[in-house]
C-alpha cells in the first residue's frame, strides 16, 4: 500500500476566521456575519462539500483517462441536512454530523444514463473524501 501523507496548519484569530497556507495557496473559512463572524470566507462544514465535489471531479477525470473515455466536465452540487444543537451546546442525543450528505453528479460525455451511473459509482468508490465520510477514519486529537 502506498501511502500519502496530507497536512494543513491553520490558525484561529480572534473571532471565527481561520487561515491556511497551503502548499502557498492561502485558504481563509470563517463564519457568516448573522453568526458573529466576518463573513471572510466559506465555513469549514462548506469547505468540506467543496473537498467531496473537487474530489469527486478529480477521480472523475482520473478515470475517465484510464477507460479513455471523453469527459467534457461535470457538474457536482453537494448539499446535506446537519445537526446543529450539538455543535451549540444544545442537549441532543443525536450526533454531531450531516444527518444525509446528497451529491448530484451531471456528467458531461457521450455517455449512457447506465454507463454515467457506472462511471460515477466508479468514481465515488475511489473518492478518498466520499470514502473517509462514508467509513469514518480514526481522528486523533491532541494539544501541543
Amino acid at each position: 500500500m502506498a501511502v500519502k501523507t496530507v497536512k494543513v496548519e491553520s490558525k484561529l484569530d480572534s473571532k471565527f476566521k481561520i487561515e491556511s497556507d497551503i502548499r502557498g495557496h492561502a485558504i481563509t473559512a470563517d463564519q457568516p456575519a448573522a453568526a458573529g463572524g466576518g463573513d471572510a470566507g466559506p465555513t469549514p462544514l462548506e469547505y468540506l462539500f467543496v473537498s467531496l465535489a473537487g474530489c469527486i471531479g478529480a477521480i472523475g477525470r482520473i478515470v475517465a483517462m484510464q477507460k479513455r473515455i471523453e469527459l467534457r466536465g461535470m457538474t457536482v452540487s453537494v448539499e446535506g441536512d446537519l445537526n446543529v444543537d450539538g455543535l451549540l451546546g444544545k442537549p441532543t442525543d443525536d450526533p454531531v454530523d450531516f444527518t444525509e450528505i446528497r451529491v448530484a453528479v451531471d456528467v458531461d460525455a457521450d455517455m449512457s444514463a447506465e454507463e454515467k451511473a457506472a462511471f460515477i459509482h466508479e468514481v465515488d468508490a475511489r473518492c478518498p473524501v466520499s470514502q473517509n465520510l462514508l467509513n469514518t477514519s480514526s481522528i486523533k486529537v491532541s494539544v501541543v
